[in-house]
């Protein structure tokens, strides 16, 4: 049995906040992947549940009037992976979530439980750094969008504020952002399958026309730090350059810069650092050769 002390069933966006104002320190709940087992082991036990579930309105995948990605928050990730709008336009990020758990997570796992529960090992969190992604969230003075970079306060914890109502209600994928973009994540754990990310990187390049030069380069990982981050210092050492095996060298070595992965059971800081650096460099190489170029 569930310790649950009341769970109320919002039927729109707008019933959901309102029922967040009335509780505000309800627990929002959607596919319940991550909140039910939370709530088994112990952690969130006798807590008011909010179920948002129910919100049709709130799922799938559009181009919206600013020609931005839009992915409704409850969008789950199998859907994610199979979207034609996502393999068109940010293949690398159905990849990503194609990777979590086991495939009746990803039936029921959604895109906002995933970066709303926090924590910096989501899969979906790199690559949505790595795209600057947009978190859309509504609430009783109605909707803010926030740069995600800004969305992760700290471990565990991110921006919506119960005073205000806020749900999530999208992410966000910029058009400058993804036209003309491509990436590759790579997840480093012990299995294959039902793997919580011992280290997550995701890369994406721009080329120039000519395919010789990189005009635009991102990068961020998951577990490299206390939230999900980006590494500019890498960034800074690729844009402009040509892409050469030198280039992915330098690259890769730079994220030590920026990264601060901890000491874990799971693995050693020097063990993620020195991960880090090899996915890097693999991942700059992978993205070089979707984008159409090649590593001379």
């Amino acid at each position: 049995m569930y310790d649950i002390k009341a769970i109320y069933e919002a039927e729109s966006v707008e019933d959901a906040v309102e029922l967040r104002l009335a509780h505000p320190e309800a627990q929002i709940i959607a596919g319940g992947s991550d909140v039910l087992v939370q709530i088994r082991e112990g952690r969130r036990a006798g807590k008011e549940l909010i179920s948002i579930y129910g919100i049709d309105a709130m799922r799938g995948v559009s181009i919206d009037e600013e020609d931005n990605l839009r992915i409704g928050s409850l969008t789950s990730f199998s859907h994610i992976t199979n979207n034609p709008l996502v393999k068109k336009i940010c293949p690398v990020l159905g990849e990503a979530v194609d990777q979590i758990g086991s495939p009746q997570i990803r039936n029921i796992g959604t895109i906002g439980g995933n970066t709303c529960n926090g924590v910096t090992s989501a899969d979906s969190a790199s690559t949505l750094h790595a795209w600057e992604a947009i978190i859309e969230l509504t609430g009783k003075n109605g909707i803010r969008r926030l740069p995600i970079k800004d969305f992760y306060i700290k471990a565990g914890t991110v921006d919506i504020r119960a005073e205000e109502g806020e749900i999530q209600t999208a992410v966000l994928i910029p058009k400058e952002s993804y036209e003309n973009t491509f990436g590759h994540y790579i997840k480093y754990g012990l299995r294959n399958a039902m793997e919580i990310a011992t280290l997550g990187c995701s890369v994406n390049v721009r080329l120039s026309p000519d395919k010789r030069v990189i005009e635009r380069c991102r990068i961020a990982y998951g577990v490299a730090g206390p939230v999900p981050m980006r590494a500019p210092s890498a960034e800074a050492v690729a844009n402009g350059q040509a892409p050469t095996m030198a280039l992915a060298e330098a690259f890769s070595l730079a994220v030590l810069e920026d990264i601060n992965p901890r000491d874990s059971w799971r693995a050693a800081k020097a063990f993620r650092q020195h991960i880090a650096v090899e996915m890097a460099k693999r991942a700059l190489i992978e993205s070089v050769k979707r984008a159409g170029g090649e590593i001379a």
